[in-house]
Formats: C-alpha cells, structure tokens, sequence
C-alpha cells in the first residue's frame, strides 16, 4: 500500500496526469471545431417560396442557393395552379436550413386524373348523378325521351358524344344524362 501512495504522490505520476489532461483537452477543441465545420454550424439559408413556379425555375432557384430538390409526389390536379408548377413544399418557404439540404416537392399534375364511367343504363337519375358525383363528375343537363322508364338513364353525354360504361373521362368533366319521360309511345 505503502508503494502505491508513493506512486500517487510522484513525480512520474504527475507527468502522466498532466500529458493526459492535455491529451484531453486538445482532443476536445480538434473534436468541436472539426464537428463545427462538418455539420456547418451556425451556417442557415432561408427556403425561398416555391409555390406555382415551374422545375427549370425552381432547379435555377435553388442551385443559387446550394439547396437540392426531389419531386416526390403530383397531387391532385389544381386548377389555380400552373400545370406541372410546385403545389406544395417541405420545409415550408421561410424555413432555416442548411447548404445542399434536399427540398421535396409536390407536383401540380397536368391536367384532372382520368376516372372510369361506371355502367348507368337503366338506373334511376338519382342513382347515376350520386356516383357520378361520387367519382368527382359535375351533373350537367337532363335531356328526357320517349321511353316507358321514368327518370330512368338511357345515356350518358358529354360534349355532344356518347359515353359508354367503362370509358375513361377527366375528373370534373361535365356530363349531361338522358333520360327516360315515363310517356307510353
């Protein structure tokens, strides 16, 4: 026991605990100032607002600003908003972030998605304009014709054409219905 204290109280001791505590110290400092250049710290760039410009406009902003981007989604179509131009962004315009940060993006699509006329002859008009409706079509006219079925559908219009059951048409496209006037002929 006698020989441990004596190392403690030694000079040789001493030396160790003083190259160590500078060890330390100087590690700690190269430790910080490398972790401040590597995550660029208190380094921000404030997101610039994205909304209804185009890619190549948006590619152009953000390249000046050292942000990168990533298109991941096209909503549903807008109609307010310029065909294929940015609906949607994240982080939100006004954020802080850091250089070469990746910026994602919703789309406007081109135009409305196109949905599948469901099958109509002989349904009531209350049943066809509540799917149509359903299915995001906007009811235009009733038409009505000779038929013994009243209020029944005989066919579907839209833009002067014939729709038949399975066709693809655009959301919010407008669809007329003929209907049957219930009249013996």
């Amino acid at each position: 026991m006698r020989q441990f204290v004596s190392f403690l109280v030694s000079k040789q001791f001493g030396k160790q605990l003083l190259l160590l505590a500078l060890t330390l110290s100087v590690g700690l400092f190269v430790l910080s100032y490398s972790l401040d250049m590597a995550t660029h710290h208190n380094q921000k760039i404030q997101v610039p607002s994205l909304s209804k410009l185009q890619l190549d406009k948006v590619s152009e902003v953000l390249s000046e600003l050292d942000l990168r981007f990533e298109v991941i989604d096209s909503a549903s179509y807008n109609p307010e908003y310029p065909k294929k131009s940015v609906l949607d962004q994240f982080p939100q315009s006004g954020s802080y972030v850091k250089e070469k940060r990746k910026i994602y993006l919703t789309l406007n699509p081109s135009q409305y998605g196109l949905i599948t006329v469901p099958d109509f002859y002989g349904k009531t008009k209350n049943e066809v304009e509540a799917q149509l409706r359903s299915l995001g079509f906007v009811v235009g006219v009733h038409t009505y014709i000779p038929d013994l079925g009243k209020n029944v559908v005989r066919k579907l219009v839209c833009d002067g054409r014939n729709l038949e059951k399975g066709i693809k048409m655009p959301k919010n496209s407008v669809i007329d219905l003929v209907l049957g006037d219930g009249k013996k002929q």
